[in-house]
């Protein structure tokens, strides 16, 4: 891809009874949004129009049948379906369930396919979207049933990283989770993403402790001396700047974060507590280590806030730039390294 190529940016809705179209519509109701990317929704213009009604939102869109059609400098919105649709604003229901997969399920094909350069989801419901074809707790794990790579969330703003090595599990099944060898797929995924698509040339991790204290040398729990200390300096025995594990407890609150290029936590909440305590509304969670970009807002469905106009833009439009900021990094990272010369020892 060229510098001066447009990207084709690929929308999945969400719930439609949540806030997804609404910050869709609102981003690019911001005609420069389309200076650096051609969007593309993949949804049906019914839907859209029914929604540029109830919101008195006042924009132009390009409706068509193919991802092929798209215009440079327009909202387009691609036509899965024709029937028009109830909408129930606030309160999700079987019908946007079902119709929040088939735009995740045809933006993500058309992803794999190299029909879109990059996707961007809107909030899903990870209830009523289950059935026979999703079996998944959330969009992390739908993608990398999908597309090529091994899946790391990262939730991400401005400089603050943070990976998950456990994501979407029971908090009971994680210390039986916490493996030496998961640990070390979660902080290759890790390094390596924050060298092709951060351009960091030398990434600084840090890892939190699983227990209080870090267990307090095996008062509290043995995990952190028996499997994740042993693990780090292992890892650390092959030249990568890895650190830990660091009590999560303290580990914010002292800003010991920002010596940091990224932080790995140990589950989800330990990880998306402090995050959202600092960014929320203005960070991305970022699918890492596939073959593919994609993000998506840190935030759900809202539905308290759908239908009124209400819906902050921020974190979505922030997942829109992330998405093509990271896409050149991995484009530019690859020609760099496409033919490096091997010395001779």
């Amino acid at each position: 891809m060229n510098k001066s190529d447009k990207i084709k940016l690929g929308i999945s809705i969400g719930d439609f009874n949540g806030i997804g179209i609404e910050i869709i519509l609102k981003t690019f109701l911001d005609k420069r949004m389309l200076d650096f990317c051609t969007p593309i929704v993949f949804g049906s213009t019914k839907l859209i129009t029914s929604y540029k009604k109830i919101l008195d939102i006042n924009i132009p869109f390009n409706g068509i049948k193919d991802v092929e059609r798209a215009i440079n400098g327009k909202l387009n919105i691609l036509n899965l379906w024709k029937e028009e649709i109830a909408l129930h604003l606030g309160t999700p229901t079987k019908a946007s369930g079902e119709y929040a997969y088939k735009s995740l399920q045809s933006a993500t094909e058309a992803l794999a396919q190299g029909k879109i350069d990059v996707l961007v989801t809107a909030p899903i419901n990870k209830d009523n979207i289950q059935s026979e074809d999703f079996k998944f707790p959330g969009h992390t794990e739908f993608l990398e049933s999908k597309l090529e790579g091994e899946s790391l969330m990262i939730l991400m703003r401005d400089t603050l990283r943070i990976g998950l090595i456990t994501g979407h599990i029971p908090i009971s099944e994680v210390p039986k989770s916490i493996t030496p060898e998961l640990i070390k797929k979660k902080v290759a995924i890790l390094h390596s993403t924050l060298i092709q698509d951060f351009a960091i040339v030398k990434p600084k991790i840090a890892i939190l402790g699983l227990n209080p204290h870090c267990g307090d040398n095996g008062v509290i729990g043995d995990e952190d001396t028996t499997i994740i200390m042993p693990t780090i300096m292992e890892i650390q025995e092959t030249g990568k700047l890895v650190y830990g594990p660091y009590a999560a407890d303290s580990f914010f609150g002292s800003e010991n974060y920002k010596n940091f290029d990224a932080i790995l936590a140990m589950y989800h909440d330990q990880g998306l507590a402090p995050f959202k305590t600092l960014s929320f509304g203005e960070g991305v969670n970022f699918t890492a280590g596939l073959n593919k970009i994609r993000t998506s807002p840190d935030h759900g469905t809202a539905y308290q806030l759908a239908g009124k106009n209400q819906a902050n833009i921020n974190s979505f439009k922030e997942a829109v730039y992330s998405s093509i900021q990271l896409l050149r990094n991995r484009e530019e990272y690859k020609s760099l390294t496409k033919n490096i010369l091997k010395t001779s020892n």
